[in-house]
């Protein structure tokens, strides 16, 4: 699933970011991708398990192996023990090998990517994103991301060290819901700024803004 962001969105989410932290002294950063992993290893996953699925098959059923030799050699005389291997050979790898390509498409890849494998990447892939952009670049260690994958329709709201203390997931929840709701209906740029309102004001309720306080990261979208 591709979702563009456009220019737009992206002054949309600037000015949400800006607004929301006017009441508090957190800094938000909004990271968007279409996808968190090429996930090949699935691909392969599946080619390889057609694979075998093959063999146990022709293993627990051994006329399919003789019914596939007359389709494609016809009704000659009985092949030798040797052909019929060099048949079992074949068919298993050209059924290999058309799972991995047919697998190469993104969409049907992602589509049978099992539900709690995109969850555990999107998350690593935010951890790491986090600690790029926003780990320890705030004084007070406030710094919060907002993370949307766009295919895998997940998203994760990662905090710095100083809001980990005051706040659990679920402290999350609404803002999460309220993102996930409008990318489902394909309006990224919306959830996201439904989302930077909700968590703002979490920050402004446990940071509040101080006269002393700076932007110390840039306020706008990323998208990778």
């Amino acid at each position: 699933m591709t979702l563009d962001v456009s220019e737009a969105d992206h002054q949309r989410v600037s000015e949400a970011i800006a607004v929301a932290e006017t009441g508090t002294a957190g800094e938000i950063i909004a990271i968007t991708a279409q996808t968190s992993d090429s996930y090949h290893d699935v691909g392969l996953h599946y080619a390889v398990a057609v694979l075998f699925f093959y063999l146990g098959t022709v293993a627990a059923w051994p006329p399919l192996l003789d019914w596939t030799w007359a389709l494609l050699m016809g009704w000659s005389a009985p092949p030798s023990e040797r052909a019929m291997l060099t048949l079992l050979l074949g068919v298993a790898l050209a059924k290999f090998l058309f799972v991995l390509f047919v697998m190469k498409w993104m969409p049907l890849r992602l589509a049978l990517t099992p539900g709690a494998t995109k969850t555990r990447r999107v998350r690593r892939r935010a951890i790491m994103l986090f600690k790029a952009a926003a780990e320890r670049r705030t004084e007070g260690r406030t710094g919060v991301l907002i993370y949307l994958s766009m295919g895998e329709h997940r998203a994760e709201i990662v905090g710095d060290a100083a809001i980990t203390a005051v706040t659990t997931p679920e402290t999350w929840g609404e803002a999460m819901a309220a993102l996930i709701a409008d990318v489902k209906d394909g309006r990224p740029a919306d959830g996201i700024v439904a989302a930077i309102a909700l968590i703002g004001e979490v920050l402004a309720h446990h940071f509040p803004r101080d006269a002393a306080d700076r932007n110390e990261i840039p306020d706008k979208l990323i998208e990778l």
